[in-house]
């Protein structure tokens, strides 16, 4: 006699089987296997470029010849303007630094910037676009006022004018570090609250949300564990471009003269600045390097930001082909679960005796 022991019970996913579907579903990782043709191939390059900019601003100690800001070693002065050579392998600025070193350096101002400015705009802009699209009221039309004032207002000119303000034009290595990345923050602002403002207006309609409320639920929870998750899905796409937008940015202020001091730190926009006599005197190497670095590092960002935009769209996702099999007769496909048509001739010999109707 069968016992309720005697049941088929399910054995459990083993771990590694769990563990290797979390891998695959993390993000980069999942549009990854997604992609397909052109799209994986600027993806792939994307990403082989940001890692290639993250690693060596990690290891920009090791990779360097020299210090950003020195100027001699055991035989003496660099010189300015030297020719890349077996000393300098891509040469001395006009002030007589090393062009490797700096540019190598250079990933680390970039890169700092980039965290605590997409830190700080993400995390403001979200806040603020929860609670403005999720109260509503007065204080929705204040703040969607104010960012969308702050959104029309020259991006560039907005953070020179917050450089000054800050730093007073130029400072030590951290302090236009924060200079620089508080002027991006501003700018970047008013992109995260619009986004995660609109998201959160429509989902708080749903009716999930509604079912929260009654069951009574205070509001942080429901903005923490209902609104939030589904109004922050897009976000991911909008850093990637962000980041470039960010180095963009910082360079412009160096260029201008409002970025770092040369011997506090390097960066990019402030040897481009120092080059430019250097460019119709036929000197070439000052400002090719912090110039390509500027372009393959925003190559990067960009590529990963797009190729996400459009593996997310279904209209712009390239899908994959199907592969170029058919069935050998509409006679057999199953029709019955374990079933076949498998009558003899194919469909003809369905057909009833005789050729009766």
């Amino acid at each position: 006699m069968a016992t309720a022991t005697d049941a088929p019970v399910s054995e459990p996913v083993p771990a590694p089987a769990r563990r290797r579907r979390s891998w695959r579903r993390l993000p980069v990782v999942h549009q990854l296997r997604q992609s397909v043709g052109l799209q994986r191939g600027m993806l792939v390059t994307g990403l082989v470029l940001t890692a290639i900019f993250v690693l060596t601003a990690i290891f920009a100690p090791l990779l360097a010849p020299y210090g950003f800001g020195q100027l001699r070693d055991a035989d003496g002065l660099f010189g300015a303007q030297q020719s890349p050579s077996g000393g300098h392998l891509l040469g001395t600025t006009v002030g007589g630094y090393d062009v490797l070193s700096r540019t190598i350096y250079g990933t680390r101002t970039a890169l700092a910037v980039i965290v605590v400015a997409v830190v700080l705009s993400l995390t403001i802009g979200v806040l603020l676009g929860l609670v403005s699209g999720y109260f509503g009221g007065w204080l929705d039309r204040v703040l969607v006022v104010v960012c969308d004032a702050v959104y029309a207002f020259p991006s560039l000119l907005l953070a020179i004018l917050m450089g000054i303000a800050i730093s007073g034009g130029q400072s030590s290595l951290w302090g236009g570090i924060l200079a620089a990345a508080i002027s991006i923050t501003v700018v970047f602002i008013p992109q995260y609250f619009r986004v995660v403002r609109a998201e959160v207006v429509r989902i708080k309609a749903e009716p999930f949300v509604e079912s929260a409320r009654v069951i009574g639920a205070g509001h942080r929870r429901i903005m923490g564990r209902h609104v939030l998750r589904n109004a922050t899905r897009t976000l991911p796409l909008i850093v990637t471009l962000n980041m470039s937008e960010a180095i963009l940015t910082l360079a412009a202020l160096g260029f201008l003269g409002f970025g770092i001091q040369p011997t506090s730190g390097a960066e990019w926009g402030f040897d481009l600045n120092k080059s430019l006599a250097d460019v119709t005197s036929g000197i070439w190497w000052t400002a090719v390097f912090p110039g390509a670095a500027i372009v393959l590092t925003v190559l990067g960002f960009t590529l990963v930001g797009e190729s996400l935009n459009d593996l997310a769209d279904p209209r712009l996702r390239t899908r994959r082909r199907a592969p170029d099999q058919e069935p050998e007769g509409l006679a057999e496909v199953a029709v019955v679960p374990g079933g076949a048509l498998t009558a003899p001739g194919g469909l003809r010999g369905l057909e009833p005796l005789g050729g009766e109707q």
